[in-house]
């Protein structure tokens, strides 16, 4: 019986395999032309008398309420220029990652055809890291300053756990995320169930069109923080069941399990160990589940799939390890 079992699971596999092969190789075929604009260097290599063109030529960049001054000063600024070098450091040749980004393209336009490829702006921002990247229909920015490595010493007053991910690796991720914010319902009501199967979306949108990332890359986590995770499903599903917080809206839920943090909020000692947003991470397994047990649907058809009809027809249940 044993041999019958293995037997099929590898069919399932070699089958699962085969066809991810076929869709690779009509995803090489599709045609996307990725056009690159590098703002900052425009910006940092700006000389005075030159102002009035470039903000001619970017007026999105330039706030009408924000005098020239402003502009002027900063790119004289030895620090801005000291991180606008540290960038060229980086990525004064931009073509691998603009490969990267035609890649991810090729796959949207496969999974979603009327998606218009968007220009690409390159520019260096303030350090926000809740916007690394932006997209928006015809434009797709991207601020080079958050991906200089986590070591960096720009980045010395930064939690460990938020810089984790600035490193080059974890810019294409951030892509598809925001990538995603425009195509991936905002969950239907608050409830802990809601958000965590609309994280999972997203995330499972990244298989979809990271297919040579891992796990850890596409969330945002260490290694050892998904094979915690991937130890311990179980124990954290039982957790949230025996709590009874799937159909809770308690507001302090979002910020325990799924919004950035050092570690999830179980209230208990082994809150230290756990990775943050662990509610996301449970949401992209359902979700998977659900596909496992669906695989007909489509991509645009599983993003308007309400939660509970994914949850109820995924079948998780995740055992826990012995």
């Amino acid at each position: 019986m044993k041999k019958i079992i293995v037997i099929a699971s590898l069919g399932i596999l070699l089958f699962s395999c085969n066809e991810k092969t076929k869709i690779e190789q009509k995803v090489k075929e599709i045609p996307v032309k990725i056009n690159v604009i590098r703002f900052e260097q425009s910006f940092f290599e700006c000389k005075p008398n030159d102002l009035p063109k470039l903000k001619e030529k970017f007026p999105e960049f330039f706030p009408i309420q924000t005098p020239d001054a402003v502009w002027l000063d900063k790119i004289k600024n030895p620090l801005w220029q000291e991180l606008y070098q540290e960038v060229e450091k980086n990525y004064k040749d931009f073509t691998p990652q603009q490969d990267e980004i035609v890649s991810i393209f090729k796959h949207i336009k496969y999974y979603f055809p009327t998606v218009k490829t968007p220009n690409i702006y390159t520019v260096i921002g303030d350090m926000d890291y809740m916007n690394k990247t932006i997209y928006a229909k015809d434009k797709l920015i991207i601020a080079l300053e958050m991906y200089l490595g986590k070591d960096h010493k720009f980045y010395a007053d930064i939690p460990q756990y938020i810089k984790n991910n600035f490193e080059k690796r974890q810019m294409m991720p951030d892509v598809v995320s925001s990538f995603a914010f425009g195509v991936v319902p905002p969950a239907s009501d608050k409830t802990l169930l809601a958000q965590m199967i609309t994280s999972g979306k997203e995330l499972y949108l990244k298989d979809l069109l990271l297919p040579e990332y891992n796990d850890a890359e596409k969330i945002g986590y260490q290694p050892e923080q998904i094979k915690w995770c991937e130890e311990n499903q179980g124990y954290i599903w039982e957790y949230f069941i025996q709590n009874k917080l799937l159909y809770s809206n308690d507001s302090k839920l979002t910020n325990r399990f799924i919004t950035l943090a050092p570690f999830s909020k179980f209230y208990l000692e082994i809150d230290n160990e756990t990775p943050g947003r662990i509610g996301q991470w449970i949401g992209w397994q359902i979700v998977r589940a659900y596909v496992q047990n669906n695989p007909d649907i489509s991509a645009t058809q599983l993003l308007k799939t309400d939660y509970k009809t994914i949850f109820e027809k995924s079948k998780y249940k995740p055992k826990k390890d012995e």
